[in-house]
């Protein structure tokens, strides 16, 4: 980058920390290279002003102790010339709050949720001069860092699984003039794990959280709205590997999309003959290789900062880091208990009283294998069909191929 550059650093207040992630991507899509501080209340974001002057500040009016309006009172205060850009989002589009805050004279007063393209816009024409262009290159590798050493150390930031193709061509019909309702965000994204997931944790944030956490998509779309669940998918596609691009890596990630498509649909099926809880259990089969996929999307980053990768090293690694790394995402991503306890329950069945979700998704992981050519009637001794009560001629019943819901 030209010397003559200028690292714009720009500071965002907001507590929830799904929506100030969707910020920070917003804000890298615009200008890669930002210094991007977040902080979730309003005397962190006084205090980092005060250390260091931004490029750019953007803050939510209902910000913890010191709020928004506040902060920008105090930020023109200083009599900047030229003002400060300062962009105010907020739940308050009452008229008596939009006039306390016209004379202050805010660069941007959004209302929540935002419209996540019209924020990157505005964006740009704040952090880039007419005609500039910026690139970020992936950093080197450092020196002698072997792949496990790499994977160990990314395993506690990694951004989490790339999106299905399809959910980036859905994401550009559906930002159109024509509003979607929920039901058709379901239909479009149930497929997605990693969407799925990210959606789910962010209905369950504290700054979203009313009554019983969700568990499912469906749940999860109706708590955030339309138009927040369509800012977030954006700002997931938008993110650096949202998509795998090495033939390598697509080729795993694809066969893995599918053996989670065939759980979970097994899952589904056996869930609705038992009376159990079948969104649950689809869920919980569609994420239960939500780490392997998060894995691949790093070594993508690996190969790409110049580290070599062949098939051997790839089933190396999953062997070793995709548990691993699927522990650290859900935990990190809070997701629901219960939810991560079906998860475990593809894997093995704990000791104790077994639910009928847990004893479904347990048997759905010995039936998924399975091909065409083979029969599901000697699942009937396995210890899960038991404990449900199926025989051979209900197991023979369960669909032979994934049939898209």
């Amino acid at each position: 980058m030209p010397q003559s550059q200028r690292v714009p650093r720009v500071i965002i207040g907001e507590a929830d920390r799904w929506t100030a992630d969707l910020i920070c991507q917003l804000v890298r899509s615009a200008r890669c290279d930002a210094d991007i501080v977040a902080l979730g209340d309003g005397a962190s974001v006084l205090q980092q002003c005060r250390q260091a002057s931004p490029q750019l500040l953007i803050v939510d009016f209902g910000l913890p102790g010191i709020g928004g309006l506040d902060l920008l009172r105090e930020v023109r205060r200083q009599k900047a010339q030229p003002p400060l850009p300062f962009f105010l989002i907020t739940e308050k589009i009452d008229a008596s709050s939009v006039r306390a805050a016209a004379p202050l004279a805010p660069t941007a007063y959004l209302a929540k949720p935002f419209d996540a393209e019209d924020l990157l816009r505005r964006l740009r024409q704040v952090l880039l001069q007419p005609g500039e262009e910026v690139s970020c290159p992936l950093p080197e590798l450092a020196p002698q860092e072997s792949l496990d050493q790499y994977l160990d150390k990314a395993r506690e930031t990694a951004a989490g699984a790339p999106l299905l193709n399809q959910v980036h061509e859905t994401l550009e019909l559906l930002h159109g003039p024509a509003t979607p309702d929920l039901d058709e965000l379901e239909r479009r994204f149930h497929n997605d794990p990693q969407l799925t997931a990210q959606l789910i944790a962010a209905a369950n944030s504290a700054a979203e959280h009313r009554g019983s956490g969700c568990q499912s998509l469906a749940q999860a779309l109706h708590r955030l709205g339309t138009k927040h669940s369509l800012n977030l998918a954006l700002g997931l596609a938008l993110q650096r590997g949202a998509s795998l691009d090495d033939p390598l890596l697509m080729a795993a990630g694809l066969k893995i999309w599918a053996q989670s498509q065939r759980l979970a649909e097994l899952a589904h099926w056996l869930a609705s003959r038992l009376g159990a809880d079948a969104e649950r259990c689809f869920t919980a089969g569609l994420l239960h290789r939500l780490g392997d996929l998060a894995l691949l999307r790093t070594l993508q980053d690996w190969h790409g900062r110049g580290g070599a990768l062949d098939e051997a090293q790839l089933e190396a690694a999953l062997h070793k880091h995709a548990a691993p790394f699927g522990s650290a995402l859900r935990t990190r991503w809070r997701l629901p208990l219960e939810l991560r306890q079906l998860i475990a329950a593809v894997y093995q069945l704990g000791s104790g009283v077994y639910s009928r979700e847990a004893l479904v998704l347990n048997l759905a992981a010995q039936a998924a294998p399975l091909d065409a050519g083979q029969s599901f009637a000697p699942l009937a001794e396995h210890k899960s069909a038991r404990m449900l009560h199926l025989d051979a001629a209900t197991l023979e019943q369960l669909p032979r191929l994934t049939d898209v819901r």
